[in-house]
C-alpha cells in the first residue's frame, strides 16, 4: 500500500523530498564525521558529485538540440517579419523594464536596513575582476562565425540567432520548407520526451547535489554578513512572489495563484541546479503544456530570457553595492543610485552569455560610481546560496513574460492555463511508468 502511495507522489513531492532528504543525509554526516577525509574524498566529491553531476549534465545535454530545434519550429510559423521583429522588441523591452524594478527596489530596501558596517573592513580584501567585454563586441559577437561551434560551446545568443535565420528561411521556401518544418516538429515531439525521461531522475539529482551543499557549505561564513545575505533573499522573494504576480494580474488578467502552483517544479529545479539554462527544457515543458504558451512564443522568449534576464543577479548588484558602500562609508548620490540602475540594467544584455555574469556586472557597477572592487569578497562565501534562490526568481520572471507577451499576441491558451490537470496528458509517459 505504501509503495502504491509513493508511486502516485507528484514530481514536486517526489523533489521537495529529495531535497530534504539530502539536506538531511549531508548535516547529518557533517556533524557525526567532522572533518572525515573519507567522507570528503568518496562521499562529497565522490558519490554526490557523481550523481550530482551526472543529473545536471543530462539536463545541460538536451539544452542546445531543445532550443535550436524548438526555435525553428517556432520561427517557422512566424512567416511574417514584423511580428517576428514585435516579438522580440516587447520581450526585451519587459526584461529591461523588471529588471529595472528589481534594481529599484533593491537599492530602496538595502537603504532603509542599513546592512553594512564598517566593521567589516579588512585590509586582506582582494577580489580580481574579469574584464567585460565592450558593447560593440557582444554585437559583434552574437553572429556566430560557425554555428556548430556555437552549438558545441553552448553559446545561446548565437544559437538563438542562427535558428531564426533558419527558421525564417524555412518558412519561405515553400513546400519544401513544409517537409522539413514537419520534420522539426517531429524532433520536437522526441526532444521533449528526453526531457521527461530525465525529469524521473530530479529526485535523485537534487538529493545529491542538496546534500553536497550541506556537506561544503560553511555556516560560519554567514556570521559577518548575515544581514546582507537576509536583505538579498528578502528582495529576491518579495520580487518573485510580489511584483512578478502583480505584473501578471495587471497587465495579462491572469490568476497568480494558479501561476505559482504551475511553476513549483521549475523554481525546484532551477533552486536545485543554480543554472537558467540547464532548467530550461524544464521550463519550456511547464509553458507549453501547462500554462497554455504556444511554441512559436516559447521557443523564443524562454531560451533569450535564460541569456539576458537577470532580476535576481540586479537585486544582488544592488542591495551589494548600497551593502558595500555602507562598509566602506562612502555616500552615494541620486545620481550614482540611477547610474546603478541604468548601468546594470543595460549591462544584463551586454554581458549576456558571459561566465561568471553576476560578478562581472557588479564589477561593472561598482567602478561606474567610484566603489573598491575588493569589497566582493565580503560577500562571496554567502554567494552561493544566494545564487540559487536568485536562479529560481530568474526562471520566475522568464516564464511571467512569456505568458505577458504571449497573451498580448493572442498565441496563449486560457484553458489550459486554468486547468489543474494540463500538462498531464503531456507528461504521460510518468503514468507508463508508474503503471509498471
Amino acid at each position: 500500500m505504501a509503495l502504491t502511495q509513493a508511486r502516485k507522489l507528484g514530481l514536486t513531492s517526489k523533489i521537495l523530498i529529495g531535497m530534504g532528504a539530502g539536506i538531511l543525509f549531508g548535516l547529518l554526516l557533517r556533524n557525526l564525521f567532522p572533518e572525515s577525509t573519507f567522507i570528503e574524498n568518496y562521499v562529497t566529491e565522490g558519490f554526490l558529485n557523481v550523481i550530482g553531476t551526472i543529473f545536471v549534465s543530462g539536463l545541460k545535454m538536451i539544452v542546445v538540440p531543445l532550443v535550436f530545434i524548438s526555435l525553428v519550429c517556432g520561427t517557422c510559423s512566424l512567416s511574417d517579419p514584423s511580428k517576428l521583429g514585435r516579438l522580440g522588441g516587447k520581450t526585451i523591452a519587459f526584461y529591461l523594464f523588471t529588471t529595472a524594478i528589481a534594481l529599484s527596489m533593491a537599492i530602496s530596501v538595502a537603504i532603509l536596513v542599513h546592512p553594512g558596517n564598517a566593521s567589516l573592513v579588512s585590509d586582506g580584501l582582494v577580489f580580481n575582476a574579469k574584464e567585460a567585454p565592450s558593447l560593440s563586441q557582444v554585437l559583434i559577437n552574437i553572429v556566430p562565425t560557425n554555428p556548430l561551434q556555437a552549438m558545441s560551446e553552448g553559446n545561446m545568443l548565437q544559437i538563438i540567432l542562427f535558428a531564426v535565420i533558419f527558421g525564417f528561411a524555412i518558412s519561405h521556401i515553400g513546400e519544401r520548407g513544409k517537409r522539413v518544418a514537419a520534420l522539426f516538429n517531429d524532433l520536437n515531439e522526441v526532444i521533449m520526451r528526453v526531457v521527461t525521461l530525465i525529469m524521473q531522475l530530479a529526485p535523485y539529482g537534487v538529493f545529491a547535489l542538496m546534500a553536497k551543499l550541506a556537506l561544503t557549505l560553511g555556516l560560519e561564513t554567514f556570521g559577518s554578513v548575515v544581514q546582507y545575505f537576509f536583505v538579498v533573499l528578502g528582495v529576491l522573494l518579495l520580487h518573485a512572489f510580489v511584483v512578478y504576480p502583480s505584473l501578471l494580474k495587471i497587465i495579462a488578467g491572469l490568476n497568480p495563484f494558479t501561476f505559482i502552483r504551475k511553476m513549483r517544479d521549475v523554481q525546484l529545479f532551477a533552486f536545485s541546479t543554480a543554472s537558467s539554462n540547464a532548467t530550461l527544457p524544464v521550463t519550456i515543458e511547464t509553458a507549453e503544456h501547462r500554462l497554455g504558451v504556444d511554441n512559436k512564443v516559447a521557443s523564443f522568449t524562454l531560451p533569450l530570457g535564460a541569456t539576458i534576464n537577470m532580476d535576481g543577479t540586479a537585486i544582488m548588484q544592488g542591495v551589494a553595492t548600497v551593502f558595500i558602500a555602507q562598509v566602506y562609508g562612502i555616500d552615494l548620490t541620486i545620481t550614482d543610485y540611477t547610474m546603478v540602475v541604468v548601468t546594470a540594467t543595460l549591462a544584463s544584455i551586454g554581458t549576456a552569455g558571459v561566465p561568471g555574469v553576476g560578478l562581472i556586472m557588479l564589477a561593472m557597477v561598482l567602478n561606474q560610481v567610484g566603489l573598491p572592487v575588493e569589497g566582493i569578497a565580503l560577500i562571496i562565501g554567502v554567494d552561493r546560496l544566494l545564487d540559487m534562490v536568485r536562479t529560481a526568481v530568474n526562471v520566475t520572471g522568464d516564464t511571467v513574460a512569456t505568458v505577458v507577451i504571449a497573451k498580448s499576441e493572442k498565441e496563449f491558451n486560457e484553458v489550459t492555463f486554468n486547468d489543474t490537470q494540463a500538462g498531464k496528458a503531456a507528461s504521460s509517459f510518468n503514468d507508463q511508468l508508474n503503471a509498471k
